[in-house]
């Protein structure tokens, strides 16, 4: 963990996974770059192997009952601009990301700045998030889509 801003934990939060691959060779990253970032971590949640969550300017919410899988990779920014001429200018594009109790994340997802993905969705491995969406779906592909509605009978 590492930066100037603010980190919450919930209880029962697990933060590297054994016996998961690379629990030996690999690290979990959490940074909060600047003081008035902030990442809030609900109860229950487990983040793999590997994982990194960087939020530089707003903030990064994870809801209850989350599940991260392995090389999973959430921020809330662009960190450099698209122009060359200001690439390194320090005013790129920052939005929060808002992750929903009971969300399961598959292994090496990418989730993008301002991404709601609402309660109990499934994120498939691979995939990379750049938009919002609602609950009770499953969501993969890049950009990812909806693939599925989760039925409950």
């Amino acid at each position: 963990m590492n930066g100037a801003g603010e980190i919450y934990f919930g209880n029962n939060v697990i933060i590297g996974y054994n016996p998961s691959p690379k629990f030996y060779d690999t690290i979990a990253y959490i940074e909060v770059r600047n003081a008035d970032a902030r990442i809030n971590i609900g109860d229950n949640v487990i983040i793999n192997n590997a994982a990194s969550i960087i939020c530089d300017r707003t903030e990064i919410n994870i809801g209850r009952n989350v599940l991260i899988g392995i090389g999973v990779s959430i921020i809330d920014s662009d960190f450099h601009e698209i122009h060359p001429d200001s690439r390194q200018g320090g005013n790129h594009a920052c939005a929060p990301v808002n992750i929903d109790d009971n969300v399961f994340i598959g292994n090496n997802v990418t989730i993008l700045k301002g991404v709601h993905i609402g309660k109990n969705s499934v994120v498939a491995s691979a995939s990379v998030v750049t938009k919002s969406f609602p609950e009770n779906v499953i969501i993969a592909g890049n950009p990812a889509k909806i693939i599925k509605t989760i039925a409950y009978e």
